[in-house]
């Protein structure tokens, strides 16, 4: 195999960025695509086959003008992903997906998609009255729900913003908890209030809680409701009965949007019981103006070990199943 080297210009005041502490990040490149790269006297050199060179040029830029954005842009994520997008010959870039900003965080962050799954999951919410958004554990539901919610707020798109989710416990015996009412339902509600506090702030968003203007409550607050020129997300959705997924959908009045999210591989419910969120996917796929959204473990953008964890339940999940395929096939023979 012949092999050919190609420059590339990475300006100096990125370099440290984009190769990563250590150089990790090129370290990363080198071993997925099979090059060297090299950086001498300002000048970064890649050697490799062609197919290896073509990548790591395109995964190079994507992570230049990452870190030309500023905001810590580059991270052992977005390697990872710019590197499946390289070998999967996706179109587009990492950058084009990260472009488009929903909105900054309290500290000044901004919140963009950051993979090509995230990117259509936002582009559906702003174009459908409702959203499912299903997929596993880190890919960004709830946050960038929670995002498009408080833009539309701030923008007056809507008038209040209203997140629910049902009060179920995950898989444990909580028991007797002390408290009000309120104190009682808080720990099944905290993610969403975590989103809250780092996206809009706790201060801004004490002040419109005490308005009215932002709600968060368990699933069951929303019977015998009508919920107009709201941003309603329904977060944990798997856990829901069909009885109260038609509950929850039938509450939606004028001028609102809906996210649904939920991750069908972390049911609470009891042995038996059906998910209204599985019975939404079946029942409403059809009907216009209702987008489904399915992310999976490549849209993943906690900490790559999470990417890792997911992939290897998916895959067990997926041998278990054929082999109990396997073993009713072979009894039915017998």
């Amino acid at each position: 195999m012949a092999l050919i080297e190609e420059k590339i210009e990475i300006p100096g005041d990125v370099q440290s960025e984009v190769f990563g502490q250590f150089d990790e990040h090129i370290r990363r490149i080198e071993k997925t695509l099979n090059v060297t790269v090299l950086s001498r006297d300002g000048e970064t050199r890649i050697i490799g086959s062609r197919a290896g060179v073509d990548g790591a040029q395109r995964v190079l830029k994507d992570l230049t003008e990452l870190a030309a954005r500023g905001h810590g842009g580059v991270t052992q994520q977005s390697v990872n992903y710019a590197l499946a997008m390289a070998l999967e010959h996706q179109e587009g870039s990492l950058t084009e997906i990260d472009r488009e900003v929903i909105c900054h965080t309290i500290g000044g962050r901004p919140v963009s998609p950051k993979t090509v799954g995230q990117k259509k999951y936002v582009d559906a919410v702003r174009s459908h009255m409702i959203t499912f958004g299903i997929g596993p554990a880190g890919t960004g539901k709830t946050y960038l729900a929670m995002a498009l919610a408080i833009t539309a707020f701030k923008t007056e798109e809507v008038s209040r913003i209203i997140m629910t989710r049902p009060a179920i416990e995950a898989g444990e015996k909580l028991g007797f908890l002390p408290g009000d009412l309120q104190s009682k339902v808080d720990p099944y509600l905290r993610p969403l209030y975590d989103a809250l506090y780092q996206i809009m702030g706790p201060d801004s968003y004490l002040k419109n809680a005490e308005k009215g203007l932002i709600e968060v409550a368990p699933l069951a607050y929303m019977r015998g409701r009508t919920l107009d020129n709201a941003f309603i997300i329904l977060d944990e959705a798997q856990n829901t009965t069909p009885a109260q997924m038609k509950m929850f959908l039938t509450r939606i009045g004028f001028g609102s949007k809906v996210i649904v999210t939920g991750d069908l591989t972390q049911k609470d419910l009891p042995a038996g019981a059906q998910s209204g969120l599985d019975s939404a996917m079946d029942v409403l796929r059809r009907i216009d103006d209702i987008a489904f959204c399915t992310l999976t473990s490549k849209d993943v953008v906690r900490h790559p070990l999470v990417q890792k964890i997911v992939q290897a339940y998916d895959d067990y999940e997926k041998k278990a199943a054929a082999r109990a395929r396997h073993g009713r096939k072979g009894g039915a023979d017998r």
